[in-house]
């Protein structure tokens, strides 16, 4: 029997991040497992907690233990394997391990402590106040005392915000009999969301009862007898809703029937279901053309032998990726496994749940951002009480909690949404490459442009912990060709006259669209209105006040917004600093191409996508399904519109800016720029209708742009893997970003100047450090401190430094006891230090 539970507390604090031992109540010894979520005393408040481990004995003096106080779920929200995942996240990423383990339960379980107020046991009050307790007050208790007392006695526990609502005027009065012992005070763990329930109603008699029931119904009670009569007939137990709605009585007509003991009323909990309005047809397999046929027979014998592989499917657009998935899923679920299909957020269109959905029914659980928490909760109860097979979502979905994995799917591996940017930084890949290692499954990592990094590891099998099997799949399902791409130098049609930011090329093809009645998709990579707002007599640009960077103009809203921290203010019609009306919007955004488009093809039907158009839930839905109706012409928008949508009259797609990602400073702005045209050149001509590609640009002679308007992924990655050997970027190398932030500048400066020497020294140490340059098989280098492209967010000023190594190499160890030293030696907790371990984004 266990004893003593080790218990990673909920306080996100540096000085917290490790077990603290506690006592196993006797009652909850059968209960609690690891995994478990409890409720446990730390310093004076409660907390939430999870036990990482168990113990027969307790490893120190049990009179200096507390003993845990409640345990929260029947059964652990979290099952051995995901709680030794997040151990290994927590040390791969430099991050708190109560913040991986937070990150895997949905948010509904995330519960905060209630004061609860009850009647004092000890002084035995719950029965009749003894001569002790009456002792102990000042004076006789009086009549609104004795009724607060009452109230409790018969209510039981109650939170404090409940009793001073009912009680407004008497807080003196539960303060003293709190003081004098009368009441205590006590903690408990509340979820934000609790399981939905409906009231259902039964019929409780039949046959010769029955008979007997309805012959006793006089005149005055006709609507009983009606209502008595109906679940007679039915048989079933239904909803009280529906019976109410269906003959039209009153829930006091129904509450009768229970009086008199004929029916019985029930809450039964209901799934919510986000689904639950809509109908998906049933598909059936598809034949496999000789390629899919190839690697799906791979894929088999991999789940046949449970040898734990990971395959890279680098599949054209086009090429029946997806119904390869669909083929290998249903073959894991026959053999008694479970699978999850983990896409990005922006792809994860209605389109693709309709695919899983009409394979697979009922038995897939969609987990993504756009549900409630109480949707999320429910599909999340779904796979953790195995009622599903399946799981599809964002890359959270990769904690889905089943007991048998036999697949991880992941398509488009190669998009950087897969990786977190807030706290725990972690990588989708690496995470479900690690999950299914603990249950021996597959992993396909699927894309038409997979990542350099994972396609570098499949080619060269120089990485011992990723080495992926490479599978290509090279030809449209069906049959069609890619479609021509059409590369237009828009410096040439400046010189020669067309000032627009539609060329020659692209307006011709959309007309020439209208006029057939066929569909355009137009790519632009920026929302809002225009990229800033400039004054020509002074040169002064909108700018926000607490971040380094111009604020974007929204037409519709008239004003201003940083897209950073959320700052918006009126767009101004004078310049605020010379008093010039030359005030002018300069740059493209989704909303001016939307208002161009009006302008040059009056009567255009024109959808916008992007992120001020999908806030709201379903928006996405609605969109897509208008544009898949032709209710629209053109689907415009950002990279949301880029990936994983197939409609059968888009013959033409439009990219307004090609070259917007080639001025980031990321060195993985071309590789960004050749994956983003290639998806969104894969949407025109999917179908029978021939598809045309027009690629608009001011550098038409990029080496990302040229090679994809070839579709020829091979060319690309060899001129990208040069240009990254030269500088040592991965994947000859891996990374650290450290991006250190507080509100006075020069401390800044000199704390993160102390960081980057005192780093130095540390590798210095190991024999590490060094230029990469040098032949080393292990090497460490760093770059900065400097400014972040982004110099001041929300008022905080901020500089980063860069880690470069190679090799067997624990830079991660290094990094991490660097920066506690640092916020140590600083005693100053407005210091804040951001470690990414293999980071997507540099700004």
């Amino acid at each position: 029997m266990y004893r003593m539970a080790k218990v990673i507390v909920d306080v996100p604090s540096r000085e917290t991040d490790r077990p603290f031992d506690y006592l196993i109540p006797e009652s909850m010894s059968e209960w609690i497992e690891v995994g478990s979520r409890v409720g446990v005393p730390f310093g004076r408040r409660t907390v939430q907690g999870f036990v990482v481990s168990l113990h027969e004995e307790p490893e120190m003096d049990k009179s200096r233990m507390k003993p845990i106080q409640e345990l929260l779920d029947l059964l652990p929200p979290l099952p051995h394997d995901l709680v030794e995942l997040a151990a290994w996240m927590s040390k791969k990423y430099a991050c708190s391990m109560i913040s991986t383990l937070q990150l895997m339960i949905p948010a509904a379980l995330k519960g905060k402590a209630e004061r609860y107020i009850h009647l004092n046991e000890d002084n035995e009050v719950s029965g009749e106040l003894d001569e002790g307790a009456l002792f102990a007050l000042p004076s006789v208790l009086s009549r609104e005392e004795e009724e607060i007392i009452s109230y409790l006695r018969s209510s039981g526990p109650v939170t404090m915000s409940h009793l001073s609502l009912r009680y407004p005027a008497h807080s003196k009065l539960i303060k003293g009999l709190l003081g004098n012992g009368i009441l205590s005070e006590s903690q408990s763990i509340k979820d934000k969301i609790r399981k939905k329930t409906i009231k259902t109603v039964a019929a409780t008699v039949s046959g010769e009862e029955a008979e007997i029931a309805l012959a006793s119904f006089g005149a005055q009670a006709r609507r009983q007898k009606e209502v008595l009569n109906f679940l007679l007939e039915v048989g079933v137990t239904l909803s009280l809703q529906e019976v109410l709605s269906t003959l039209q009585v009153t829930a006091g007509t129904v509450k009768k029937l229970v009086e008199k003991g004929y029916a019985v009323i029930e809450d039964v909990e209901v799934f919510r279901d986000p689904y639950q309005d809509r109908h998906f047809k049933g598909t059936v397999p598809l034949e496999r053309t000789p390629e899919q046929d190839y690697v799906y027979n791979a894929l088999i014998n991999t789940l046949n032998k449970r040898t734990n592989d990971v395959f890279l499917l680098h599949g054209i657009t086009g090429s029946g990726k997806t119904e390869v998935y669909l083929q290998t899923i249903e073959r894991c679920i026959s053999m008694g496994h479970q699978a999850i299909v983990l896409v990005p957020e922006i792809s994860l269109t209605p389109q693709m749940v309709e695919r899983f959905k009409g394979r697979f029914g009922a038995k897939v659980a969609v987990m993504h951002s756009r549900l409630s928490t109480g949707e999320r909760y429910d599909e999340w109860r779904k796979i953790r009480e195995g009622r599903v097979e399946v799981a599809i979502g964002a890359r959270s979905a990769v904690f889905a909690p089943f007991k048998d994995l036999g697949l991880i799917v992941m398509d488009e591996e190669h998009e950087t949404s897969y990786k977190q940017e807030e706290t725990p930084k972690y990588h989708t890949r690496d995470v479900a490459v690690r999950r299914a290692q603990q249950h021996g499954a597959a992993v396909i990592l699927g894309s038409a442009t997979p990542s350099l990094e994972s396609y570098y590891a499949a080619r060269s099998k120089s990485d011992d912990n990723f080495a992926p099997i490479l599978l290509e799949m090279n030809q449209r399902a069906s049959g069609s060709s890619l479609p021509g791409v059409h590369i237009v130098d828009m410096r040439e049609e400046l010189k020669e006259g067309n000032r627009s930011m539609f060329s020659r090329a692209l307006h011709s093809g959309i007309a020439s669209r209208l006029e057939r009645g066929e569909q355009t998709v137009l790519l632009l990579n920026r929302r809002g209105h225009s990229t800033f707002v400039m004054c020509r007599s002074c040169g002064y640009v909108a700018g926000c006040s607490e971040c380094d960077i111009s604020l974007t103009y929204h037409q519709k809203s008239n004003n201003l917004r940083c897209h950073y921290c959320g700052y918006s203010a009126p767009a101004p019609s004078i310049c605020p600093e010379c008093g010039s009306e030359h005030i002018r919007y300069f740059g493209t955004g989704t909303q001016r191409v939307e208002g161009e488009l009006s302008k040059l093809f009056p009567g255009i039907r024109v959808i916008r996508m992007d992120v001020d158009t999908t806030s709201e839930k379903g928006s996405h839905e609605k969109l897509l399904q208008a544009f898949r109706e032709k209710k629209g012409d053109v689907l415009l928008g950002t990279q949301m519109v880029a990936k994983g949508l197939d409609f059968p009259d888009v013959t033409l797609v439009g990219v307004i800016a090609a070259d917007t990602a080639l001025n980031f400073p990321d060195f993985r702005s071309a590789e960004k720029t050749f994956q983003l045209l290639t998806q969104v050149a894969g949407r025109a001509g999917r179908h029978q209708l021939p598809g045309e590609v027009v690629i608009q640009s001011y550098v038409p002679d990029h080496y990302s742009i040229v090679h994809a308007s070839g579709h020829d992924y091979n060319s690309f990655v060899r001129e990208e893997l040069n240009h990254r050997k030269a500088l040592h970027y991965p994947p000859y190398s891996r990374l650290i970003l450290v991006t250190m932030s507080h509100e006075k500048l020069p401390l800044l400066l000199r704390m993160a100047e102390n960081f980057v020497v005192e780093l130095k020294g540390k590798a210095q140490k190991h024999g590490w450090y060094g230029s990469l340059d040098r032949f080393m098989p292990e090497a460490l280098d760093i770059l900065g401190p400097v400014a972040s492209p982004m110099p001041r967010i929300k008022n905080r000023y901020r500089f980063q430094c860069m880690v470069k190594y190679r090799g067997n190499i624990d830079a991660v160890s290094l990094v991490r006891e660097t920066a506690s030293a640092t916020v140590d030696n600083l005693r100053d907790a407005s210091l804040q230090i951001s470690i990414d371990v293999d980071p997507q984004m540099l700004m």
